[in-house]
């Protein structure tokens, strides 16, 4: 049985890896077959196009890989849900959109395999959270 020799996390487009940075960097050193993951990953990931995508790579020691990926993160569930490029710069002075309960409700049903809630309301904080320190109101 081969044994993991080193983890490594990436987020990467959902269909567009490729082998220059930060994909090739993170896992030449590691001795990765750089174009089978390209090749794995993006076959993998052809329905999620333009979406980031969190993944967790097993590098074995010989030389073989694993990948799980994860749902995208809390703050591009956000911005896509309300339509933006991007949160705001000052969140405290400048609002750039409003979410409401229903919107929040369907991030966290997206969401809540990774996060570390007991609950779904808790998991709905921990958006609602997330959603304010981007500069977006909460109702």
């Amino acid at each position: 049985m081969a044994t993991v020799v080193k983890k490594i996390k990436l987020q990467i487009p959902g269909g567009a890896a490729t082998p220059a940075p930060p994909v090739g960097t993170a896992l030449g050193p590691a001795g990765v077959n750089i174009g089978q993951f390209v090749t794995q990953f993006n076959a993998a990931t052809q329905d999620k196009k333009g979406t980031i995508i969190p993944i967790e790579l097993s590098v074995y020691d010989d030389r073989t890989f694993t990948f799980i990926m994860k749902n995208p993160p809390a703050s591009r569930l956000i911005l896509k849900a309300l339509g933006l490029e991007k949160g705001s710069s000052k969140a405290k002075e400048e609002k750039v959109g409003t979410l409401t309960s229903a919107q929040i409700d369907k991030i966290v049903e997206e969401k809540m395999p990774d996060l570390r809630a007991n609950s779904k309301e808790a998991a709905a904080r921990v958006i609602a959270g997330t959603a304010r320190s981007m500069g977006v109101e909460v109702k």
